[in-house]
Formats: C-alpha cells, structure tokens, sequence
C-alpha cells in the first residue's frame, strides 16, 4: 500500500515552487509591458522620493540641530529677560524686564550651591580686528568670564584661556577661533603676538581647535573670545542692545527641577521681587530647548507624511488600476492556466508579485533619487550635511512594499476566483 501523506518537507517543497513560478511569471508579465511598468513605477517613485525626502530632510536638521548643542550639557540653564520657547508673559511686559547683571552673577556664584560652573556674557556688535597689515571686518565678539571654559567643552590648538585673574580685571588678552587666527597670522605662530580691537591691544594667548561650519553659522572658528569685563567698559552695564545672560552650569548630582527653583528664589530675592510679582526674568534650560527641537520636528515629520502621503496614494492607485489593466489582458491566459491544473494561489501569487516588485522597484528608484539630492545638496551648502540613514531607506522600501501588496490584492483575488471556462470564453 503507497503511503499518499504528504510530509511537511514535500508540502514546503511544493509552495516554495508555487512561489518560485509565481515570482517568475510576474517578472515575465513586467518585461512584456514595459511602457506599462514604466508608468506605474513612476507613481510609486514619487510617493517614496516625497516621504523620504520629508524624513531625511528632517532628520538631518535635527541632527545638525543637536550636533551644535552637543558641547552643552542638557542641564545647562540660561539667566535673561527672554525665553527660548513660548511664554505666557505678554510682550509688553516681557519689554519691561530688565537685563541680568554682573553684579547678579557675583550674588548667584557667591550663594548658590551645587553650581560646577557659571558664566556671564554679553552679545555685542561684531567689529574690525587688525594684526599687522592684515584687517578682518565683522568678526564676531564673545565677551564672557572664566566660567565659560568649564561650561561648554572648548579645545584649544595652541594657548589656554584666560583666568579668573584676568577675567575680573579685565586683561586685555583674546582667544581667536582657528579661521581669525589663520586669516590673520597665516603659517605664523599667533601666541604671544598682538591684535588690535576696539582700538586697543589684545595679545593672543589661546587659538582653538578647528571647529568647522554648523547650521547656525555662528562656529568658533569665527569667533573672538575676550573677558567681559573689557566690554562691559566699552558698552555698559545699562545697554540693552548687548542682553547680556548668566550661564549655570549644576552639579551632575543635582536634581534640575530643585536648582532652577533655588536660583529663581536667588534671583528674586536679590531684585526684591513681592510673592505676588511675577519673575522679570526668564530660567531657560538647554534641556526644554532639546524638547522644543523634538516637538517641532515630529510636527514637521507628520505634516511632510501627511502631504507626501497623497502622492503615494496616487502611485497606490495607478498600480491598482494598471494591475486590473493587467488581469483583464491576462483573462484569457488564466483560464488556460487554471484548466491545465494552476490553483487560486499559483493565480493569486502570480499577481500580487507583480504588484509588490513594481512598488518595490518604485521605491528604490525613489531612494536612489533622495540619495541623488542628499550628495547635490550636501555638496551645494556646504555647512548642511543631508544624511540618508538606513532606518529611513528600510522604511521606504518596507512602505513601498506594504502598498504594492494593499494596491494588488483586490486585482489579485478577482484574478484568483475567475472561472477557467469563462476566463477562457471571454478572452477569444
């Protein structure tokens, strides 16, 4: 007696053929209808080019974003009469408050606790600096105290920065960024030489390290650091044009929301400010600007998705009616197939390959395209690097996957359930 059962091993044997000969009679199909495949590719591409454009173009300004903010500690917090995010504060108050000082940062590096470093700086107009026979016109000025070397990671490729001795003094000494340092001295050594600022003599006594270009374009390499205290001469303690901030920077064991409050009640104490009164001033934390970053870019990836989600829905569409095109060309040759012995799932598979393969075909030229536009626009900018990440190309081809399969599986089925003897007759 021949044992009929069919083992697990045989019956995988079989549907691995079914979707080996489906698989091929899809490419077939593809080949043969060029134009066709063409124009249904088309649909695909644009959608995908569309949503992964939106989701590259996103990721990478939040990466660029948070790459210029990596040398700042999240902890960070920021003292100034304006706030990085949205307020509640109306502007006609907000125009009231008075600028932080540098008696107040005196009072809050004397009296708070848990502070690993602190610094005041101002924003000052960008001058003329002159070595020499040499001039650089709108060089931007930093004028900050000691603090700031321990708050933000500054390198340095010759020199140091200056000390609290100079710092309060207010020495005449700069660090210059690479680029000044470089336009001015050339291959010469800039330590110890001398340049000229606000009509007076600086001398060098730091050059950083190279920084290169960020989104901003406010990189050090740009920059002129000097004591505060040198501009405070220069413009003032009661200029509002230079806003000056206080930078805290906690101890890495110091709960956040337990330091704000404590320099919030410093600072009040010293303004005289009654429990009544609001803060005329604002606490901004590096941490909430990171979280306004995210917020603004989710909002920005879900309106790019939904906008670009349109035209791949157009593609959807246009490989849906092309592949009811195709079975109603292909009627004829299915009601062969199925008279010869070709089950529903040989005809099933056979269309929803031809589906899926001219989405994903679609989505990779699509990806090409992006990763085209990510190298031009690199290249072009400059200081943007638009990066093409491999979570980005895996959803695009997964998308462009998912659509071809939602967009062939009604033509598929149609296809599957017709009866041999009428496919036959209606296709003579």
């Amino acid at each position: 007696m021949v044992n009929t059962r069919k083992t697990p091993v045989f019956t995988m044997l079989i549907y691995l053929r079914l979707l080996s000969e489906s698989f091929n009679f899809a490419i077939n199909a593809l080949k043969n209808n060029k134009l066709r495949t063409f124009l249904s590719l088309l649909g695909v591409t644009i959608g995908i080019f569309s949503i992964i454009a939106v989701l590259a173009a996103v990721d990478s300004l939040e990466r660029e974003i948070k790459g210029s903010l990596s040398s700042l500690d999240n902890s960070t917090i920021i003292l100034m009469r304006f706030k990085f995010g949205p307020t509640d504060v109306p502007s006609w108050k907000r125009e009231q408050f008075p600028d932080v000082s540098y008696d107040e940062y005196q009072y809050l590096q004397r009296n708070m606790l848990d502070i690993e470093a602190i610094s005041f700086s101002m924003n000052v107009p960008r001058e003329t600096l002159k070595a020499g026979d040499k001039t650089i016109t709108g060089v931007a000025i930093l004028p900050i105290t000691e603090g700031y070397y321990n708050i933000e990671a500054l390198e340095f490729e010759k020199g140091r920065f200056f000390n609290e001795s100079e710092s309060v003094s207010g020495a005449p000494v700069v660090v210059l960024g690479n680029a000044i340092a470089t336009n001015l001295f050339g291959d010469l050594d800039p330590m110890g030489k001398e340049v000229r600022l606000y009509g007076r003599r600086f001398e060098v006594i730091g050059v950083l390290e190279k920084e290169g270009a960020n989104l901003f374009g406010n990189s050090k390499d740009e920059f002129v650091i000097l004591p505060a205290n040198v501009a405070r001469r220069i413009y003032g303690d009661n200029n509002r044009s230079s806003f000056p901030q206080i930078t805290i920077k906690p101890e890495s064991n110091v709960d956040n929301a337990e330091f704000i409050a404590q320099v919030t009640q410093q600072l009040r104490s010293y303004r005289g400010l009654k429990p009544d009164e609001i803060d005329n001033f604002f606490v901004n934390q590096l941490q909430g600007f990171a979280d306004l970053i995210d917020n603004i870019t989710s909002q920005m990836n879900f309106i790019g998705l939904i906008i670009s989600g349109f035209s791949l829905l157009v593609g959807g569409f246009g490989i849906a009616n092309i592949m009811f095109v195709s079975v109603k060309e292909r009627t004829n040759l299915i009601g062969i197939q199925k008279s010869l012995g070709a089950k529903n799932k040989f005809i099933l598979f056979q269309f929803l390959f031809e589906a899926v393969i001219l989405s994903v075909i679609g989505g990779l030229v699509g990806l090409f395209l992006v990763w085209l536009v990510s190298i031009g626009a690199s290249t072009f900018t400059g200081e943007f690097e638009f990066v093409l990440s491999p979570w980005n190309m895996f959803v695009g081809t997964a998308v462009s996957a998912v659509i071809g399969l939602i967009s062939g599986i009604i033509p598929a089925i149609s296809a599957s359930k017709l009866d041999p003897v009428e496919a036959i007759r209606t296709g003579m």
